[in-house]
């Protein structure tokens, strides 16, 4: 079954730039190794750029795990997570209602 998720967070203003490149780093890694990783996507705040939401769909739950047991994400970890403020990355799941795709 697909598994929808999103993540949210917010950072310290100094550490934008520098999580942003761990970003586009770890969103190679997905893209080069984990093909049950449909969609892995990071959007900015517009209005406040110290706000994130990835948006996350796997093929299945397997495809989930891996994607969490990655020494990538743990890298892309230990330089988001000593920035966060407001507290943890907050997770959520969803189903699909109606979609263009």
């Amino acid at each position: 079954m697909t598994i929808y998720q999103t993540a949210h967070y917010q950072l310290n203003s100094e550490a934008v730039d520098r999580v942003k490149a761990a970003i586009a780093d770890f969103v190679d890694f997905v893209k080069a190794n984990e093909p049950g990783t449909k969609v892995y996507a990071a959007w900015q705040h517009r209005g406040d750029p110290t706000k994130f939401v990835h948006l996350f769909e796997f093929v299945d739950e397997e495809a989930h795990r891996l994607h969490g047991e990655s020494e990538a994400i743990a890298l892309f970890e230990s330089v988001y997570r000593p920035e966060l403020v407001g507290g943890p990355v907050e997770f959520t799941d969803y189903v699909v209602v109606a979609t263009n795709q």
